[in-house]
């Protein structure tokens, strides 16, 4: 009997243990499937983040596109124009009023914006960059700081026709003198 008594005990022992290994390992179980679908729910915001943030990459570099738009000259003012300019007013030296000077302006524009080289015996002698509003275009040119005579020049084309073009430049050297130019611009004659 104390052997069948003593039986049943270890029998009783290795089954509660075996219930409690059992609980044990159903609770390891359900903390681990909750555990993977909170893991599972971070990566669905992770990836949501990562789309959301590529889309807003995207669409600055759409806009960075679209801001890079290369402004052109209509189509009326693109090209080679002749320049007459007249001086009417001057405290400078170098310009005399009457002086009388014959140039070629070429309208161009690349991705760095508009602008006009001009063109004196077919060598260019100085680049203007350009602004460009329904009724005026405007130029504007700055000697380097390495030339010998500083100057800047400014010039507002207010008349603006189909084959003509009119206005004023204004130079400004050095010891602040200054001169004012007519400005003509005439498309040449076709041959």
């Amino acid at each position: 009997m104390k052997k069948l008594f003593l039986l049943l005990i270890t029998a009783c022992t290795f089954i509660s243990c075996e219930n409690k290994k059992e609980l044990d390992l159903q609770k390891r179980e359900k903390a681990l499937v909750l555990r993977e679908e909170q893991l599972a729910e971070k990566e669905a915001d992770y990836k949501s983040l990562l789309l959301m943030r590529d889309s807003i990459i995207a669409a600055k570099n759409d806009t960075i596109k679209n801001d890079i738009t290369i402004k052109k000259w209509p189509k009326s003012l693109y090209g080679t124009w002749n320049g007459k300019l007249l001086c009417r007013e001057s405290n400078c030296n170098n310009y005399v009023i009457g002086d009388e000077r014959n140039e070629v302006w070429q309208f161009l524009s690349d991705s760095t914006g508009l602008y006009a080289n001009v063109l004196n015996n077919k060598r260019l002698v100085r680049v203007f960059k350009a602004k460009y509003a329904e009724d005026k275009i405007l130029f504007e040119f700055s000697s380097d700081s390495i030339s010998k005579n500083k100057v800047k020049m400014n010039v507002v084309l207010d008349d603006i026709k189909e084959n003509v073009i009119k206005g004023t430049q204004t130079i400004t050297g050095q010891n602040n003198c200054s001169a004012r130019f007519s400005v003509e611009l005439t498309l040449p004659q076709k041959k």
